[in-house]
């Protein structure tokens, strides 16, 4: 992998959940008319993956999708491979009203892993974490306390968040004082 630089230099916490920078993530965001049969077979092309519905994501093979909006999807990736992907990608649309834009070096990622995942997020983001509530397979584009980001869960146990570099500290801080042992709240408990 290049020399990924990380905004926090790989920050980590062990608490209520474990929670870890990550680097290495390629990310592209995809603009355009996701409806369209054009973008949503570029993508497959691509990526491997099909556009996912509403709220839904989709992954194979270490890409993936997110929805974002009916215009806008977000694209997984490995780092390394982020500008080639987005090239090969904006060359299939180029007759096709899209932007493709590799945000790679935009953006920070956190991966929460463990038995309060729930309570964490739940304590920062106005998204019913229950059980039924959010599951894996969805994602949220939303605010987690004073700050956008969008977070899904890779599965019962672990998600991934993702915010502007730029406020990658605050977020860092943020989800350690929800993930503080001394803050838990239990709701989720079984």
């Amino acid at each position: 992998m290049s020399d990924v630089q990380l905004a926090l230099g790989g920050a980590s916490f062990d608490g209520l959940v474990k929670i870890e920078e990550l680097a290495g993530q390629g990310m592209i965001t995809l603009r355009g008319d996701l409806g369209d049969t054009a973008i949503a077979g570029a993508v497959k092309d691509v990526f491997g993956v099909a556009l996912p519905g509403q709220r839904g994501t989709a992954f194979a093979e270490g890409k993936g999708a997110l929805w974002m909006s009916p215009d806008e999807a977000f694209l997984l990736c490995d780092y390394d491979e982020a500008q080639k992907l987005a090239d090969d990608l904006a060359a299939k649309l180029s007759d096709v009203h899209a932007l493709v834009v590799n945000t790679s070096d935009a953006r920070s990622v956190f991966r929460l892993k463990g038995r309060a995942l729930r309570e964490v997020l739940a304590k920062l983001a106005p998204v019913d974490m229950s059980p039924g509530g959010f599951e894996p397979g969805e994602v949220r584009r939303t605010r987690l306390a004073q700050v956008a980001a969008a977070f899904w869960m890779d599965d019962a146990g672990s998600a991934r968040v993702v915010c502007f570099r730029s406020v990658a500290a605050y977020m860092f801080g943020i989800l350690r004082a929800a993930a503080d042992e001394n803050s838990a709240v239990n709701h989720f408990a079984s």
